[in-house]
């Protein structure tokens, strides 16, 4: 039965205990992150941080600030969780790709053993990459003036030991809500990293308002733009092909085999979610890093030609964004596996021959679908940068983070929609009654 009003939505949750201390769970922890996240590293001057941090939003921002973004300006403020679940997301995609390119590992994915084998992988990976990350943001603090008090060795291996120590506790925090509490641990901590980031915004937006710097029209223009991206980014997060399938049903009826069941299987149109735009923001803004480390003039050149706003620089990430939406939906996607699969079962699709030729026809439709996916990244990645520059608002709604706030919540509603259906028929199948030809039987007591 449909809940007539959110109200009493509410109510069955709170009747739901085991949901109810999920929910509770989920957001100590939450609250935990939250709280660790305002704890600044000893030793650094957080105002010479805060103030580059504000330069570079000007200019785009460029990987820094879509680290800092991810982790609730955590870089910026030099807190303990400054890396975030960065390196735990960023370990679980090499191990993933990994799987992809090397038999071996593609074999332990498939086994209960070797996926317990694969974790701890990722776990030590993500301690080495914490590490890694760790001494080269101990490096960028001291090559900005006047930010780190007392230089040196010292200061590296503390802020190594610091900031590794408290990714790992990040990652234990997701990890414990994915086992213990409601949703995916890490992308709730990154989405409420970025919520917490959108009322500044907000709140700035309407002070410049307010003293002119922004008219009402534009303020206009801006909220109608968010409706519109908000809408266009649901609707393509939840837009599937659907492939019809048959699967013929193994029991009998009356003397003869029941007719084959008609199924279909959901191919989303946007599988790889917000990773594509992760990939091509990284790899855009390496020319700018090696100017910045190495004071080479080439190198400068060259970052000064991709600066953020120029349009060689909007070329090259529509470019990359295309590229790595297809690169990464084979990554995720295998079409061979699939078809495998559906063969056991002894399904099928109408009109395709199983096997081979079912995987072809398969990857053919991901292959299509993929291309407006692909567009539709690109244009939601570069709408932000358009927008700041036409209107000249100090707030980015759109791009990567609100693809990721979209998606967990959707995901997240889901995962709570599917506790309170399974709730529902567990209390029905213990103080239910159903008639079966005729003959009596009460759930619970078996049949």
């Amino acid at each position: 039965m449909a809940q007539s009003n959110p109200a009493e939505a509410l109510a069955n949750i709170y009747r739901t205990p085991e949901l109810w201390q999920k929910i509770t769970f989920t957001f100590m922890c939450l609250l935990m992150y939250r709280v660790g996240a305002h704890v600044t590293v000893p030793g650094v001057d957080v105002l010479a941080l805060t103030d580059f941090f504000a330069n570079q939003s000007g200019k785009g921002g460029g990987f820094l600030g879509l680290y800092d973004l991810f982790v609730g300006g955590g870089l910026s403020r030099a807190t303990v969780f400054a890396l975030g679940i960065m390196p735990y997301i960023s370990a679980s995609i090499f191990i993933q790709i990994a799987g992809a390119v090397l038999p071996q590992v593609e074999k332990l994915q498939k086994d209960e053993e070797g996926r317990k084998k694969m974790t701890q992988w990722t776990r030590y990976l993500t301690v080495a990459l914490a590490a890694v990350q760790a001494w080269g943001f101990a490096l960028f603090t001291e090559s900005l003036q006047g930010a780190v008090a007392v230089p040196g060795i010292g200061f590296k291996m503390e802020m190594v030991l610091v900031l590794t120590c408290g990714a790992i506790f990040v990652m234990w925090l997701g990890e414990q809500i994915t086992e213990r509490g409601l949703g995916n641990g890490a992308s709730l901590l990154i989405f409420f990293s970025i919520v917490e980031r959108f009322w500044p915004g907000i709140f700035t937006t309407f002070k410049f308002v307010s003293t002119g710097a922004v008219g009402l029209f534009s303020l206009a223009v801006l909220g109608l733009l968010m409706v519109g991206v908000v809408g266009g980014v649901v609707a393509v997060t939840l837009a599937a092909r659907r492939v019809a399938i048959q699967i013929p049903q193994r029991t009998m009826s009356r003397g003869r085999m029941r007719e084959a069941a008609r199924n279909f299987i959901p191919l989303r149109l946007n599988s790889a979610g917000v990773m594509p735009i992760i990939f091509a923001s990284s790899v855009i803004v390496v020319p700018g890093a090696v100017a910045q480390f190495s004071g080479n003039s080439l190198a400068q050149s060259i970052s000064e030609y991709l600066a953020p706003g120029t349009v060689l620089w909007y070329l090259i990430q529509a470019v990359l964004i295309l590229f790595f939406t297809y690169f990464y939906t084979s990554i995720i996607f295998n079409p061979i596996d699939l078809a495998e699969n559906l063969k056991k079962q002894g399904g099928f699709v109408p009109g395709v021959k199983p096997g081979a030729k079912t995987a072809e026809y398969i990857d053919d439709v991901v292959t299509r679908i993929t291309f407006p996916g692909a567009l539709f990244l690109t244009v939601i990645a570069l709408l932000p940068q358009l927008i700041a520059q036409w209107i000249n608002v100090p707030f980015q709604f759109g791009g990567t983070s609100l693809l990721i706030v979209v998606g967990v919540a959707l995901d997240t509603m889901a995962q709570l929609q599917q506790h309170l259906l399974l709730r529902k028929y567990d209390g029905f199948m213990k103080k239910g009654r159903v008639r079966f030809r005729g003959r009596q039987a009460t759930g619970g007591t078996g049949f």
